[in-house]
């Protein structure tokens, strides 16, 4: 029997990227499942369907937790903001696992609803409390919408990454030209001491 991928996993969860599963997004999650024996109950935005479908996949018996599971189901929903209200503070924009905000400093934002994934990541961080959540039909999590959100999160994840590099390149170049300005500064003040 072959061994079981994160990708498996990954394919049966919403791709909401909230973290209410204590995880990073759902490949974070996947790769927990897979790697460090995670339970199978943490996704309350896949209920008790995707409850159901891990165990199936791991071969566990997920009834123990379905009672619990069926109560705490999240439903499909979209976040909102009421743009009159925007103070363009830029806050929402950068907690977004799939870039569905836009805007820029200053100036009102805007919720794509069609990439959006109701993870509510944007809300907590909002100081004029302008996003609502909408609730959607279940229906409306389809696997297009599935699959584009996962392919937004890890484009985001891969942009961050590059940044991150690239910041840190500049520092050690920063760094680099720094030195080398101290050591001709070093020099000259020996060669002007060394001058009769």
């Amino acid at each position: 029997m072959s061994a079981i991928t994160p990708e498996q996993f990954d394919a049966l969860l919403p791709q909401t990227q909230c973290g209410l599963c204590g995880h990073g997004g759902c490949m974070p999650y996947a790769e927990a499942l897979v790697f460090e024996g995670a339970a199978i109950n943490l996704c309350p935005p896949g209920g008790v369907e995707t409850l159901t479908q891990l165990g199936d996949l791991l071969g566990q018996d997920p009834s123990p937790f379905l009672a619990d599971m069926a109560d705490n189901t999240k439903s499909p929903s979209v976040a909102i903001i009421r743009e009159d209200e925007c103070i363009g503070c830029t806050k929402c924009i950068q907690v977004c696992p799939v870039d569905a905000i836009l805007g820029s400093g200053k100036t009102m934002h805007t919720i794509i609803a069609d990439e959006c994934t109701g993870c509510e990541l944007c809300i907590p961080p909002c100081p004029v409390d302008c996003i609502d959540l909408v609730s959607l039909p279940d229906e409306s999590r389809t696997e297009n919408k599935k699959n584009t959100a996962r392919i937004r999160f890890q484009d985001r994840n891969l942009r961050l990454q590059q940044q991150l590099l690239q910041s840190k390149q500049k520092k050690i170049s920063q760094s680099r030209d720094e030195k080398q300005h101290y050591i001709q500064q070093a020099i000259a003040r020996a060669s002007h001491k060394k001058s009769p």
